[in-house]
């Protein structure tokens, strides 16, 4: 292994298995060694647990939600969308029971939420009074929905008639687009059953994730196609920060397709949404107080209804191990092409089974998002950093040294060693550097030329690549070239301009948001290459702001047949434009594309065509165009297709009517094989919360006389977990009403062992009736918080003395 190269397996096959329930077979007899889906059934948990043939690793960061259709008040065709209406998608959260689904749909491998936060990220710990609020006011009151729901529907028109409502002389019917493939099958009928109690006509249309995204992705909202869809979401790494969550989720920033171009959130939610994507914000008490207001907003829009988080575990054979994400998953595993292996070889062959396979299509700016593509790709991509599976730290692939400066009042934090911090009273960006770019005359336009005074900023990132990175090469055998940088930069404000041919109306929302951050790009060096990015945007990990800033390469060859094709009205990088223009939304690897790209690629050749010359040149060898297209003809005639990466394993070959791809380990890739091996078992906390279960009201004083005490014991694996591994240990008291009444800090007794007493004058304020203690420890050494919660009742004086 020590003189391995790349990737330790030579090729993995990717074949299409939709059916969770043949998972154990399968691999039990060798024909799948991997499934790339998380289980979430009950059943299929235990056959997978009790296999001495199987392994499996558990993950925390697939979502179940319900997507609304809020375009209208009326479709294109006149029919009546209830769900334009805020309360009245603000009301199905008080409709739906996420106990019962947790429980009873999902077997108790889930548990309810509420919020787009996900309950198992740290920001859920570290705003859980606020979490808990909305909760108990949006807890199950079918009564409290059906009154809303019955006033905005009389209020648009509609007539509630024999206990089905009518609009314009017809029944009010509604589109429920349900999956097939898991429990959202069941949470699909459960929901339809709910809305055909409250007076609507409810069609039911079963799809599976391909058949589906045609609809509730690729269509136009106002055509009325469907209304409900049920979602899932699948965080491919633990998020340390979402604040981006309410931008992505609720507003056309989010994404390019038609459904987000159809959001339109209240004002004041929008400006906040954007304000947290930049981090606009002076502190951290000011950024918990916007995130707070942001999810009290976030349920009165409820253009998603959030139903669950689940547990999942990802299926291998138990001779296969792999960095698995604690978020998402083998899925979403940055590590994955990394460290699969197998325990008693070298190379070899595995075969992955994978509920969906070329789902959309593949391009470089704006293809397919969906996880099981996205894993595929990623394995053929390096990116310049890759985060941590069990904190979501960032750590360094292609840089040598990052230093990080930042206002004085702006708040960073940095936990690893590989970068540096420091702070200055004034940030001045160079009047070298770039700040946009002028469509006419292609070319950048620096700080110099744009503004008369000094431009500042309220960070500087400054990253220095590995020295040996022009020396790396791409699957088809190119070098990489400080154009691989350049482009992808040059295209961010390209499909911003609507002077431009590669203008995309739904491009805009997100550049407008990074327009409002960015303050500069400036090369500083060539040899070893020093790029400087300015921004004010901030996030609270130094970590994730190099990640987030550091300029990634891109295939300019291969960008460049998607320009050249887009330009001529033949493709579009977006399906938002496809459908616009009426053209095929691009993809690399198959269908009627490759044969566009193939003729634009024969034209490019022709006279070495490179987009943008006037600035590329500068970045180019002389002869790189016609060596670049000359390797991508070459790989084109080998592979028929055009996904050219830098990662660990190649796209060999795709199968679109078999349903299957292969990938191929890249001999060319430069690291050690064993470079990231070093992920095992996540540390996660395992609580246990002691406490006495009646304690007296007025007094405030426990059997004993004392003040109510309770213990904590924080343990991994039998042994006391090392308090400097603790960041938090945060408590919740909440009376019988569910009021939040106390929060505070456990002390330490003894490592593993924590104290939390609740003062008199506390517990005298909760009266008589039942409490809950509830207990948050977020560690250094896993992002996931562990959570316990201790049931107690207090009564009035005398109550404690045992009956005669």
């Amino acid at each position: 292994m020590s003189e391995r190269r790349g990737a330790l397996v030579d090729q993995v096959v990717f074949t299409g298995e939709d059916e969770p329930g043949r998972v154990t077979g399968l691999i039990e007899t060798g024909a799948q060694q991997v499934f790339t889906q998380g289980i979430s059934s009950p059943a299929v948990y235990r056959r997978l647990r009790d296999s001495p043939a199987i392994a499996h690793d558990l993950s925390y960061g697939t979502s179940s939600e319900l997507t609304l259709n809020p375009a209208g008040p009326e479709f294109a065709d006149g029919t009546l969308n209830p769900f334009h209406v805020p309360a009245i998608r603000e009301a199905l959260n008080r409709l739906v029971d996420r106990d019962y689904i947790a429980q009873e749909l999902y077997g108790g491998l889930a548990v309810p939420r509420f919020l787009p936060l996900s309950t198992a990220f740290p920001d859920y710990a570290r705003l859980a009074d606020v979490a808990r609020e909305l909760e108990l006011r949006y807890a199950h009151d079918p009564q409290a929905a059906r009154e809303v729901i019955q006033r905005e529907m009389e209020t648009l028109g509609a007539q509630l008639r024999g206990g089905q409502w009518h609009y314009a002389g017809e029944p009010v019917r509604l589109i429920v687009l349900i999956r097939t493939e898991d429990e959202r099958r069941l949470v699909g009928d459960y929901v339809a059953n709910l809305l055909e109690a409250q007076g609507f006509a409810v069609e039911r249309r079963y799809r599976t994730a391909e058949e589906a995204s045609r609809i509730w992705i690729a269509t136009d909202p106002q055509a009325g196609q469907w209304h409900l869809y049920t979602g899932s979401w699948i965080t491919i790494e633990i998020q340390r920060d979402q604040a981006e969550a309410f931008s992505f989720y609720y507003t056309p920033r989010g994404r390019a397709e038609p459904l987000w171009q159809a959001y339109d959130p209240a004002p004041a939610f929008d400006e906040l949404a954007d304000r947290l994507l930049r981090r606009d914000y002076r502190s951290w008490e000011e950024r918990q107080a916007m995130m707070a207001r942001a999810l009290e907003l976030a349920m009165q829009d409820s253009a998603r209804i959030w139903l669950v988080d689940q547990l999942n575990a990802s299926a291998r054979a138990s001779n296969v191990e792999v960095a698995v994400d604690l978020a998402g998953g083998l899925s979403g595993s940055a590590l994955w092409p990394y460290t699969l292996r197998y325990t008693d070889r070298v190379g070899g062959r595995m075969v992955f089974g994978t509920p969906g396979l070329l789902t959309e299509p593949w391009n470089l700016v704006a293809g397919s998002n969906w996880i099981f593509d996205r894993m595929i790709m990623r394995a053929t991509q390096d990116p310049v950093a890759l985060p941590d599976p069990f904190t979501g730290l960032y750590r360094p692939q292609r840089i040598a040294e990052a230093e990080v400066t930042v206002q004085e009042d702006v708040t960073v934090e940095r936990t690893l060693d590989w970068l540096s911090v420091s702070t200055a009273e004034r940030i001045e960006v160079p009047e070298a550097a770039w700040i946009d770019w002028d469509g006419e005359a292609d070319r950048f336009v620096t700080v110099g030329e744009q503004h008369d005074e000094p431009v500042t900023a309220r960070t500087q990132v400054r990253i220095r690549y590995d020295e040996a990175i022009f020396e790396q090469r791409w699957h088809d055998g190119s070098p990489l070239s400080l154009a691989d940088f350049v482009l992808p930069l040059i295209l961010d404000f390209e499909r911003a301009d609507e002077a431009s041919p590669l203008y995309d109306v739904a491009h805009l929302p997100t550049f407008e948001a990074f327009q409002r951050h960015f303050r500069g790009w400036h090369i500083v060096s060539r040899d070893p290459l020093v790029v400087e990015v300015y921004s004010d945007q901030v996030f609270p990990d130094a970590e994730t702001l190099v990640a987030r800033r550091a300029p990634a390469p891109q295939p300019w060859h291969v960008l460049a047949l998607g320009i050249f094709a887009e330009r001529h009205g033949e493709l579009a990088f977006s399906s938002n434009k496809a459908d616009r223009l009426q053209v095929d939304w691009m993809s690399l690897v198959a269908g009627p594309s490759v044969p566009i790209l193939k003729r634009r690629l024969e034209r490019v050749r022709e006279r070495d065509a490179a987009p943008y010359r006037e600035v590329l040149d500068g970045f180019l060898e002389s002869h790189e165009p016609a060596a670049r297209y000359r390797s991508l003809a070459e790989w084109h005639a080998r592979r028929g297709h055009f996904w050219v990466g830098n990662g660990p394993f190649q796209l060999d070959s795709v199968h679109p009517v078999e349903g299957s791809l292969v990938l191929e380990r890249f001999a060319g890739f430069p690291d050690p094989a064993d470079k990231w091996l070093g992920f095992s078992r996540p540390a996660i906390p395992e609580l246990t919360l002691d406490g006495p279960l009646l304690v007296e009201a007025v007094s405030g004083e426990a059997a004993d006389g004392r003040a109510a005490g309770f213990q904590l014991t924080v343990t991994f694996e039998g042994k006391p977990y090392p308090p400097e591994d603790i960041e938090r240990v945060q408590f919740l008291l909440f009376d019988g009403r569910g009021a939040l009444v106390e929060r505070g800090e456990a002390e330490l007794d003894a490592e593993g062992h924590w104290r939390i007493e609740i003062p008199r004058p506390v517990l005298a304020s909760l009266g008589v009736g039942a409490n809950s203690l509830e207990v948050a420890v977020i560690s250094r050494r896993v992002a996931l918080p562990a959570f316990a919660s201790h049931v107690f009742a207090t009564v009035p004086p005398g109550g404690l003395e045992a009956s005669p």
